[in-house]
């Protein structure tokens, strides 16, 4: 299977400028761009930039560029004005985005900012030299622009209004300045990087490409992001590794081939047979536990996986605390809920009831009784028979055992 054939059975290619193989059956030198809005790229973000991994691994030049000049200004958004960011917020921004994008991609990266060139630009020259290439009616036409104007009490600024000038600017440079000939990025990006086409073309007389893939939904068909308030951060401190782990692993059924194809490098012959597993039994979630450990790895590396999949495994898996390493542990402990429990009053006769009445599991002790009488309630796998069962210190691996309401909703109980 070729790359082209490849990335469009993994749901990768959105538009295109011309023939997918005119595109790509060259050695390309390809960009991306992303501005540095936050201190940490997410989820959304992510399907692009293993594109761009993609491409340089079949033998493609790749550029990465932030936005240091760009990421003063920000794209337009669906509704109203970005805040503007101060120069040190975004210095800040750009240097951690970099330090995620060279990580992820792993081979030799052409890093670069448009701060460098669009912070020296000279306005008077750069409407004559730029701006003159750019109808109004066309840019009016654009969605985003098109839907702000004609959506009661929205307005948008000549800041954001131009600019899709200062990207098509980028492409410009980095074509003269390292040959760039492709840019690739999100289908929301489409008629931005158009921009750069056609402006190679009218200044340069050059051929230049534009590539999108399409931007990721959730299963309720909203795109990951910022302003959906569903962003999964590649940033270990704003999303954990366990957290971005468990959220792969919860993944309906019905989203799963598709994250598989487009997030992992798992080849497609490899994937069918998962989902073939997967069907044949899907109460064991392999599809998602594979899904959960490729990206999760690709992000945080194979140590933070391994910790967060034995962490999960402990608490939601069969083998629960008897398999949890020291480092799984940590983790559990940092992510679950937990309460300590005091060895004196377990040999008392701590009963489970109130345990519960003092836990986020249930708000009082009538609760408690009546999520037992439920069969709601499991101590270490085990299903909660009666209202008068005791713990015992033999209920604990080491100090720890494993309260849980339903199959999601769990509590670690911590011996002191």
């Amino acid at each position: 299977m070729s790359l082209q054939e490849e990335l469009v059975a993994r749901g990768l290619v959105e538009n295109t400028s011309a023939p997918l193989e005119t595109i790509l059956g060259v050695r390309r030198t390809v960009y991306l761009g992303v501005d540095p809005s936050a201190d940490s790229m997410q989820a959304g973000n992510l399907v692009v930039v293993l594109l761009m991994k993609r491409l340089a691994e079949a033998g493609h030049n790749i550029v990465l560029l932030v936005g240091g000049g760009t990421g003063m200004i920000g794209d337009p958004r669906e509704s109203g004005e970005r805040a503007l960011s101060d120069t040190k917020t975004v210095e800040n921004n750009k240097k951690a985005i970099r330090a995620q994008m060279q990580q992820i991609i792993g081979k030799k990266v052409t890093l670069v900012d448009n701060a460098d060139w669009l912070l020296k630009v000279k306005l008077v020259d750069f409407l004559r030299d730029i701006g003159k290439h750019f109808s109004v009616n066309e840019l009016v036409k654009r969605d985003i622009i098109r839907r702000r104007l004609e959506t009661p009490d929205e307005s948008i600024s000549y800041t954001e209004f131009a600019y899709s000038l200062l990207q098509g600017y980028d492409y410009l440079v980095l074509n003269k300045e390292r040959g760039v000939d492709l840019q690739i990025g999100a289908s929301d990006q489409w008629t931005n990087i158009l921009s750069g086409v056609d402006l190679i073309r009218r200044k340069e007389g050059k051929e230049a490409f534009a590539l999108t893939c399409p931007l990721v939904t959730d299963a309720n068909g909203k795109k990951f992001g910022k302003s959906e308030g569903n962003a999964i951060w590649l940033n270990p401190e704003k999303t954990s590794p366990f957290e971005f782990y468990q959220f792969w692993l919860n993944q309906p059924d019905e989203m799963v081939e598709k994250y598989l194809k487009m997030y992992t490098f798992i080849p497609l012959e490899h994937i069918e047979e998962i989902l073939a597993m997967h069907r044949s039994n899907p109460g064991a979630r392999e599809a998602q536990e594979t899904l959960a450990r490729s990206v999760t790895e690709l992000v945080h590396g194979p140590g933070a996986t391994a910790t967060a999949a034995a962490a999960s495994s402990a608490l939601f898996g069969k083998d629960g605390l008897s398999l949890l390493p020291r480092e799984a542990r940590t983790m559990l402990l940092s992510e679950a809920p937990s309460l300590p429990v005091l060895l004196s009053d377990v040999k008392k006769g701590l009963t489970i009831i109130d345990i519960l009445a003092t836990s986020p599991l249930a708000s009082s002790k009538s609760d408690a009784r009546r999520l037992v009488e439920a069969k709601g309630i499991s101590l270490n796998g085990v299903q909660v028979s009666t209202l008068e069962q005791t713990l015992s210190p033999e209920d604990f691996t080491g100090d720890l055992a494993l309260l849980k309401k339903g199959k999601r909703e769990v509590l670690v109980l911590v011996l002191k």
